[in-house]
């Protein structure tokens, strides 16, 4: 006799259809958001390079506000993508382009075989990690709230360093930061997949693709930057 009741069989498949859709949504946002950093950064360095380094010359006290607005940003999208995602997702695009001007302008101290290089390092281990995030059942809550308060202290000392300038501490703390987003990168992962299985039926799963979106976009981005460090400061000692 079987016991298996239909109506469960096909719920699980429509749950899992749903949860690949979402998945598809999220990190298709994040790639896009990437892309449209690599673009914005390429066409400043090139196209625009005039305009934008001359406008940034003449009115230096707007570097504060490049610095300062992503930050708004990431907020506003965090608190109003569920509720407003065409909202949200503008405001990614828009994000994602000022990282890429903000790397154009300090793109000049790196070699393009580091970046290449570093790039590819952080997408590589972005996958693996992400994969990782998303397949496993082992929850990673204990390890993802040790990284964000590894994550403060990180940031309270590097500020501490500004004053210092030391090289070998700012070496020895891009090692830490990549450790940190390694963890933080499975963290969000799998934060987001479970997330969207509690909550996905209660919100706009469109808004909660690109919050999750957001947050893998930050990842990569510290990860790559942190490995564009560790490369450049190891060729500078050679």
């Amino acid at each position: 006799m079987d016991n298996m009741n239909p109506q469960t069989g096909r719920r699980q498949v429509v749950d899992q259809i749903g949860l690949n859709s979402f998945l598809t949504k999220m990190y298709g946002n994040m790639a896009l958001a990437v892309l449209v950093s690599a673009l914005s950064s390429y066409l400043t360095l090139t196209t625009f390079r005039t305009a934008v380094m001359g406008y940034f010359v003449a009115h230096p006290g707007t570097v504060w506000l490049l610095l300062l607005l992503p930050i708004a940003l990431s907020m506003g999208i965090s608190f109003s993508a569920t509720r407003n995602p065409v909202g949200g997702f503008i405001m990614l695009m828009v994000m994602a382009v000022i990282y890429g001007v903000e790397f154009a302008l300090i793109a000049g101290i790196y070699t393009a075989a580091n970046i290449t290089t570093a790039f590819i390092s952080a997408a590589s281990v972005f996958i693996v990690l992400a994969i990782y995030g998303t397949v496993t059942k082992r929850s990673l809550d204990k390890a993802g709230s040790h990284a964000m308060a590894a994550l403060i202290a990180l940031i309270i000392a590097s500020l501490v360093n500004l004053f210092l300038k030391s090289a070998v501490i700012s070496y020895v703390f891009s090692y830490i930061a990549v450790i940190i987003f390694v963890v933080l990168t499975a963290w969000d992962a799998q934060k987001m997949k479970q997330l969207y299985i509690e909550y996905g039926n209660q919100v706009s799963v469109t808004g909660l693709a690109i919050t999750g979106a957001l947050q893998l976009y930050l990842d990569f981005i510290n990860l790559f930057l942190q490995l564009l460090n560790i490369l450049q400061m190891g060729s500078n000692r050679d």
